[in-house]
């Protein structure tokens, strides 16, 4: 046994059972609460206990009693009081009774498309609490000024590249379910991070919308991007155009090579990807027109619609063809950003409809919240990537 296994042993024979251990946690915590209230009221006083006071307008004034819920389920604690009541504690706040442990479980169980009334009985569950669906309610609505100040934060003033996509979702609407989409931007910042700009709920896309987002982005400080990439969505590229002109524009290959074989007969599939395949892994952008050519001779009979929208993209679907290896892999399709949805469908999956659309808002952030929580590191092989940018764009992300 080792030394640690020893004291730890040791530690425990001092239990009856696990309900003394339990008592013993409570207590634990109880103590723990009420020291650090102290050490507030101490901060708030500008003295300690048993210290003469510098404020003699104000000074400790005994204590009150408080229930609050926590992980440990109902515990009684005391709160130290002031005589002119200016202190407002931050730890347990005043008219608070649930401990920031347990809103933080059910911020969590919200994020991840559980119902107020499945909350309810998982909270109980997990801590012998009894939480109403009404305080749960109370609870997520508190994400509301979370979801504002995000929303308007400032943002870098440049980003080598912003990927643009949509998900979906089913919201009730004046007695009907209608789908409306959640239009999602990501930003990759100068020092290889991700991050997510913002979130826009809207049921049709145009030009006009996409101006107005982009707008948003450049009131909140950023004046240049780089690289835009999206799925072909409508207006984006019109609007990008206008409110960064500098900007280079590519429509993700990735989703033009799934929807161009969306309908192509299965006898046909294997041949028609390879010939896809041959046009975006070209070179350089005259290996790529001459693999479309034959792509459109071999095509263009059976599967006209498919060649046509290859080449009324043209433009947008090469753009990173001028651009080195590792950049191309960043810039051709918006994977980024379809992995973040893929990650918010798993998190929504238990939703059929949203009742509201500030439902459908408080999920998706606190589902985007939590999930980007974990991306810590920089985009592969940044290193290189960034002075390949620097070498191509030294004059804009110098002056940014």
């Amino acid at each position: 046994m080792t030394r640690e296994e020893f004291f730890e042993s040791d530690f425990l024979s001092q239990f009856k059972d696990s309900k003394d251990f339990g008592d013993f946690m409570v207590e634990l915590y109880r103590r723990g609460v009420e020291s650090m209230l102290e050490g507030e009221l101490s901060a708030h006083l500008g003295y300690g206990r048993h210290q003469r006071g510098k404020n003699p307008g104000n000074s400790r004034n005994g204590h009150g009693s408080k229930t609050i819920k926590t992980e440990f389920g109902q515990v009684q604690i005391r709160v130290p009081r002031d005589r002119d009541a200016s202190f407002e504690p931050l730890l347990v706040p005043k008219r608070a009774r649930m401990s920031e442990g347990i809103e933080s479980a059910i911020l969590s169980l919200y994020a991840r498309g559980m119902s107020n009334s499945d909350i309810e009985a998982q909270v109980r569950d997990l801590y012998g609490v009894e939480v109403s669906t009404s305080t749960i309610s109370m609870v997520t609505d508190k994400v509301a000024g979370d979801i504002l100040a995000w929303q308007n934060r400032p943002l870098e003033s440049l980003y080598m590249v912003v990927w643009m996509d949509a998900i979906v979702f089913k919201v009730r609407e004046e007695s009907r379910v209608v789908s409306k989409a959640v239009h999602l931007a990501v930003g990759l910042r100068k020092d290889g991070f991700r991050e997510v700009l913002g979130m826009w709920l809207a049921r049709n896309e145009s030009a006009a919308f996409w101006l107005s987002v982009l707008n948003d982005l450049k009131a909140r400080g950023v004046r240049d991007a780089l690289i835009s990439v999206s799925d072909n969505l409508s207006g984006f590229t019109q609007a990008v155009k206008a409110a960064f002109p500098e900007a280079a524009t590519q429509v993700c290959v990735v989703h033009q090579v799934r929807n161009s074989a969306k309908h192509v007969a299965q006898k046909h599939k294997k041949d028609f990807a390879k010939a896809m395949r041959a046009i975006y892994t070209a070179p350089n952008r005259d290996a790529a027109r001459a693999a479309f050519d034959d792509f459109d001779r071999a095509w263009s009979q059976k599967y006209a619609y498919a060649v046509e929208s290859w080449r009324r993209n043209w433009d947008d679907l090469t753009t990173f063809l001028d651009l080195p290896l590792e950049i191309r892999k960043t810039v051709y399709t918006t994977n980024v950003i379809e992995n973040l949805n893929g990650k918010l469908r798993m998190y929504t999956r238990n939703k059929l409809s949203f009742p509201t659309d500030d439902a459908l808002a408080k999920s998706v952030f606190l589902a985007l919240r939590d999930i980007t929580s974990r991306w810590s590191r920089p985009v592969p092989n940044w290193g290189i990537i960034f002075n390949q940018f620097m070498i191509l764009f030294n004059d804009r992300i110098t002056s940014s």
